[in-house]
């Protein structure tokens, strides 16, 4: 069991939300005519899904999570403690976007921007719930998981994997909707393999060992890809019938041992690197802010994109040109401006430390976060469309559902009090008899 704080995770972490925001300044190819929009693609190139799995890594998220979730767990003083503070700490950095959100797009209509690129921006500043949507109820599931681990350590994953494979068989016959079952499956199952970098095998892989894992987890995605159902590009690309993320395929886990196996094979370089003034420096910067970062760099690309794209008629060069490779680092750096400008608005409800006991049972820690987890993924869903449309089909009703969980996570209520002392005392019934 570690004790110490792991660099190596810093810069798993580290990397991941990098990539991530690499990808997706990356990605937009815009223009603006007569009112609308104009969104594509760069990824969609011939070619380009190749980078796909490397820069897709949401796999690394979750397997980072699932390390630090056990190692805090561990250290905790009890389920309730753990999973209270957990679920506040996590809620807390969305509160001020939904704010600005919930009143922005009706601010722009006042400026007299057109209605697709206000929906455009408020449906991107709002997509990225859907990760925390599912890392709330990973983490509500994580007492029960490592129960499980310290139980059956590597045929959890293993089952979960197998599960996976089954809902995509479901998924490909017709039966659609199932595949969002995997949103728990997969991210589940990588999140365990996370426990066992801290207890178990993947925490002492030799070099060769972790270089023979990456080539299984990225040669069984290959063959997958080639004589599968599944498209070669691990985001979604415009316009394709079947995407590896939205929900996400077996696939996702296959890559994730893949990109683990690869990271562990250089861990020690990686923890040299992390132990540079300079990076640890760095890393201790971005691992504080770390949700905001990720909940704030689609917005500040709402910002440049509204300034630059709807403002000043800038289109994007077409992807892979030269133009495009001298205007990618102008572009990022103005990105960077900006978020720098949001993260010193924002980022202090992150950093700020509760050090209120939690005092709610657990029982409706879970109910709290099953419905921070509904709002959440409400809002991905549909976007903050502007409140002058309407209460009912509008973001209020998601805001207010994820913002009265985020309020019963904090403050006990007598009723679900009395519940989880029902559940208590009809389990010790069941063990007497």
């Amino acid at each position: 069991m570690q004790t110490s704080r792991d660099r190596f995770l810093d810069v798993v972490r580290a990397g991941a939300i990098l990539a991530v925001i690499a990808q997706h300044w990356t990605m937009p190819v815009l223009s603006y005519s007569d009112g609308h929009l104009a969104t594509g693609n760069a990824l969609a190139t011939p070619g380009w899904w190749v980078v796909t799995w490397l820069s897709q890594v949401m796999p690394l998220v979750f397997f980072a999570g699932g390390a630090a979730n056990l190692i805090s767990f561990r250290r905790a003083e009890s389920t309730r403690t753990w999973l209270g503070a957990r679920l506040k700490r996590l809620m807390l950095p969305v509160l001020p976007l939904m704010a600005v959100w919930l009143v922005m797009p009706d601010f722009l209509r006042g400026l007299g921007v057109p209605p697709q690129p206000v929906q455009v921006g408020s449906a991107i500043a709002a997509q990225l719930l859907w990760f925390l949507a599912v890392y709330v109820l990973v983490v509500l599931l994580t007492p029960l998981m490592v129960a499980a681990h310290r139980r059956w350590g590597l045929k959890v994953p293993l089952v979960m994997g197998v599960a996976g494979v089954l809902v995509d068989v479901a998924r490909f016959n017709d039966l659609g909707y199932i595949g969002y079952a995997n949103a728990i499956f997969v991210w589940v199952a990588v999140h365990q393999l996370g426990f066992h970098y801290v207890e178990g095998r993947l925490g002492t892989l030799t070099r060769r060992a972790a270089l023979t894992l990456s080539a299984a987890g990225f040669g069984v995605t290959a063959l997958m890809v080639a004589f599968g159902p599944y498209p070669a590009s691990m985001i979604g690309m415009p316009g394709a019938p079947v995407s590896n993320m939205s929900p996400p395929t077996v696939l996702l886990a296959f890559l994730a041992v893949g990109q683990i196996g690869l990271l562990l094979a250089f861990r020690p370089q990686l923890n040299a690197l992390a132990e540079r003034p300079g990076v640890g420096t760095a890393l201790g910067w971005l691992g504080a802010r770390f949700m905001s970062v990720y909940l704030w760099h689609m917005p500040a690309l709402v910002v440049v994109t509204g300034v630059t794209v709807y403002g000043l008629g800038y289109e994007t060069p077409a992807p892979g040109t030269l133009m495009w490779l001298v205007m990618a680092p102008a572009w990022f750096a103005v990105c960077g401006m900006v978020l720098l400008g949001l993260l010193r608005l924002f980022a202090h409800f992150e950093m700020q430390r509760d050090t209120a006991s939690v005092t709610a049972r657990v029982p409706q820690l879970v109910v709290a976060g099953l419905m921070i987890s509904g709002g959440l993924l409400g809002l991905a869903a549909h976007g903050f469309a502007p409140l002058s449309d309407g209460f009912a089909h509008g973001p209020v009703p998601w805001v207010l559902l994820a913002t009265a969980g985020f309020l019963l996570a904090s403050k006990p209520v007598p009723v679900v009090d009395l519940l989880g002392r029902a559940v208590v005392v009809s389990e010790r019934a069941v063990v007497k008899r």
